[in-house]
């Protein structure tokens, strides 16, 4: 790729927002140096990275890429000797801190098992002690820890010991009333690495010791005390003590690092380009993008499309389509009408999916992978070269046609403009023809009718346009595919207030077919616009009977709950009469008991039964009229499938479900050893799941095989795929099953990415991984189950 053509584009721009959502100045710098490949699968194995690193994203808590350094330089001293500094060796921690948290966040089985990005990371090489142990020896760049060894941590103690002895001196000295006239201030300072007390300069031999310095004006001597010296060379000899045995442990933690250099450099190679990676699934994430289908047939299908660098709120967003077989689009509108921003759209994201990056537009859309992208946009005359605009383009043009091969993007802006208008249509034309000899596929934008027509008559080449609003004289910068643009400048002004008369009159100079074919070209715009707006109204239509519907479940929800909890408090109130009433008859049971205890025992025995046999009797009545008004009021089940265990209302009875209702709505069930044929309303689900049958059930379309443990989704679209898989998951957990597969395909990755997606927060999922060699490879994704 041209670096002329990606700067025309803006990919620097896009690199620079690349480059802001990586964590490492290493990766920053790689992602500004990203250019895009011209292989299909480079590319494709670049969009797998991208896709599954979004989905880590999206799983994990935290960035598995940790904030790390450059230490290859410090890598390099080690190989050869060198003592690395306590910056140096912290850097190298700082990469084996980021590799073992890359490893282990990407570990097979955490997420996705046996994806690209796991199998880069388990290259890793891990040293989590030497990691700790740099750790615990260095606080900061220029700090040592003081229990980084015994012998320093000695050491220390015996300067913090000194220190506070020649402290302590000084302070009596400081602050005894003779030396009170002597001193320029009551205070100790250092100089030379030695304690001192400031001196006036007068008062010099009054003070004995060693001058180490003296203040600007020569009025204070900084003199180290006779009283202190022997301290002060106690201190010094300490603090050479504590360089020496710093030194040692440099030296010592240097030695670890060295054998391990070539295994570092290897972690930060992949620690780089896995900040890339990862940052540029953030960046999709940001753009709101997807991943293109790189098509093998030249097909450019884009639909939605937003350029990536203008503002969210001002952009629009286009349709651009060029079929199979098809070489060349050519583009017409008006000034600022959004042709040239259409042309550097398409041309970004060409270079945008080539370089692994997602692209914002919705999902379905496809992309070529070119080998060049050529590019004339824009005024880039030379003023050096004295080039006029149109020498300008032409010598870019020129360039193009002795470079472009069949798998070329050309795209060029106002064609053939720049010089007298019959031939410049004429030299664009040419140059269209020449590029289709050459295979190449081209996007242009003209001014020229004759290009309109041209296209209309070339095979292979497309019209397309920018609409134009005429109520408000403003584009709009939609693409209208299939449409060449009409050309409005008398319109435009006569609206404007030009003379009807001078109007008339520039018509007149116009030819009868030109008036004709703009003619046709307005009728046909009227048309397509009529159509566009039948087309708005039934999707408003559309969805406000969408909305209506949803209302209405919601209401009859609603009502359907409301009821429910009224037969609910109905029974429970009645239940508890009857729980009273037999209280009660129970209570008086045992009074008459107790008072007739010595006569007439036989008699009142019977009269006791009697009564007890009544409340019986009234109990099982009122069960059964609350059974009976709660089975008449309650809706009748649905969806029932053979095999399920039901209640038969008013029998008392759990009876299994042997053929479905018909259109009368009877269905046969069996009580026992009793097969009964039952109205549907005659019968009440149970709220335990009934029994899973054996063998294979067909379900709206999708077929669990429960003795292989295996759905096929090839075919499907990600959201039906998602349903399907769900319910399956649903189903295959109460058959005990531990393992199943589920058969999604290669094909672009889409489809197993949002199954992965969805499996990610799946709560009957433990862990899944892509198919092993002999399972269906990546076709496959194998789930564990909880």
């Amino acid at each position: 790729m041209q670096e002329r053509v990606l700067k025309l584009l803006e990919f620097d721009k896009i690199l620079a927002m690349l480059a802001g959502c990586c964590v490492s100045e290493p990766g920053r710098e790689r992602a500004l140096k990203l250019r895009p490949l011209t292989e299909l699968e480079g590319v494709r194995l670049l969009q797998d990275e991208t896709q599954e690193a979004e989905i880590y994203l999206a799983a994990l808590e935290a960035h598995p890429v940790a904030a790390f350094s450059d230490a290859g330089g410090a890598l390099n001293r080690s190989r050869v000797g060198a003592m690395l500094s306590m910056r140096e060796l912290l850097d190298v921690a700082g990469v084996l801190r980021a590799s073992r948290v890359l490893r282990r966040a990407l570990a097979a089985g955490n997420v996705i098992e046996g994806d690209v990005l796991s199998r880069q990371a388990a290259q890793l090489y891990e040293d989590h002690a030497l990691e700790k142990r740099i750790h615990a020896c260095i606080q900061s760049e220029d700090e040592m820890a003081d229990n980084a060894s015994p012998a320093l941590f000695a050491i220390r103690r015996n300067i913090r010991r000194e220190n506070a002895r020649v402290r302590e001196k000084l302070s009596d000295i400081v602050q005894s009333a003779r030396a009170q006239k002597y001193l320029q201030e009551a205070i100790i300072t250092i100089r030379g690495g030695r304690y001192v007390v400031p001196v006036k300069q007068e008062y010099r031999s009054q003070v004995p010791g060693l001058i180490h310095d003296h203040s600007a004006s020569g009025q204070t001597l900084f003199i180290e005390p006779m009283a202190v010296v022997e301290i002060n060379n106690s201190i010094r000899q300490l603090q050479a003590e504590e360089e020496a045995e710093i030194d040692r442990i440099l030296e010592e933690l240097t030695g670890l690092v060295a054998p391990i250099a070539d295994d570092l450099s290897g972690n930060i190679d992949i620690l780089v380009r896995m900040d890339v990676v990862f940052a540029r699934a953030a960046l999709s994430g940001r753009m709101r993008g997807v991943r293109p289908v790189m098509s093998e047939d030249g097909e450019i299908a884009l639909k939605g499309a937003r350029h990536p660098l203008i503002a969210k709120d001002k952009v629009v967003p286009i349709d651009i389509r060029l079929e199979s077989g098809k070489f060349g689009l050519i583009i017409t509108g008006p000034n600022t009408g959004g042709k040239t921003v259409t042309l550097k759209t398409v041309g970004l994201m060409a270079v945008m999916a080539q370089s692994g990056l997602h692209i914002g537009a919705a999902l379905g859309a496809k992309l070529p992978v070119y080998d060049g992208v050529f590019a004339d946009i824009g005024d880039e005359q030379s003023i050096e070269q004295s080039l006029s605009t149109f020498s300008s383009h032409m010598t870019n043009i020129v360039g193009i046609l002795s470079r472009v091969t069949p798998d070329s993007l050309v795209l060029i802006d106002e064609l053939g403009a720049g010089t007298d208008p019959s031939e410049g249509a004429a030299l664009a034309m040419a140059i269209l023809d020449g590029l289709r000899e050459k295979g190449a596929t081209v996007l242009a934008t003209t001014h020229y009718g004759e290009l309109k027509a041209f296209a209309m008559e070339t095979p292979g080449l497309d019209n397309a346009s920018m609409e134009f609003d005429m109520e408000t004289l403003r584009p709009t910068f939609r693409v209208l595919m299939g449409v060449p643009g009409q050309s409005n400048a008398l319109e435009i002004s006569r609206r404007l207030g030009l003379d009807d008369a001078l109007v008339q009159k520039a018509r007149g100079y116009i030819s009868r077919e030109k008036l004709d074919f703009e003619a046709t070209l307005s009728e046909a715009r009227a048309r397509l616009n009529e159509a566009g707006r039948e087309l708005e109204t039934a999707k408003q239509e559309r969805e406000q009977a969408t909305a209506l519907l949803k209302e209405a479940g919601e209401k009859l929800e609603k009502a359907e709950a409301k009821r429910e909890a009224m037969l609910n408090k109905a029974g429970e109130n009645a239940r508890e009469i009857v729980q009273d009433a037999k209280a009660e008859t129970e209570r008086v049971i045992k009074e008459l008991r107790q008072a007739a205890a010595s006569t007439r025992e036989a008699a009142l025995e019977k009269e006791i039964q009697s009564a007890r046999d009544a409340l019986r009797a009234q109990e099982k009545k009122t069960y059964g009229f609350l059974e009976e008004r709660e089975g008449a009021l309650a809706p009748p089940p649905k969806d029932l499938k053979i095999g399920e265990t039901v209640s038969l209302i008013g029998h008392n009875l759990r009876a299994t479900v042997l053929t479905l209702p018909d259109a009368k709505g009877e269905l046969l069930v069996q009580a026992g050893v009793m097969k009964l044929t039952m109205h549907v309303s005659r019968v009440r689900r149970e709220t335990e799941p009934p029994p899973e049958p054996d063998a294979a059930v067909r379900r709206e379309g999708l077929r669990i095989k429960a003795l292989s443990g295996e759905i096929d989704v090839r075919g499907q679209t990600v959201e039906e795929a998602v349903m399907n898989i769900d319910r399956y998951l649903d189903d295959v957990v109460l058959t005990g099953l531990s393992e199943v597969s589920i058969i999604h395909g290669k094909g672009t990755g889409a489809l197993r990415a949002g199954v992965h997606k969805n499996l990610s927060a799946h709560p009957h999922v433990k862990r899944f991984r892509l198919g092993n060699y002999g399972e269906g490879d990546a076709g496959v994704t194998v789930v564990e189950l909880k």
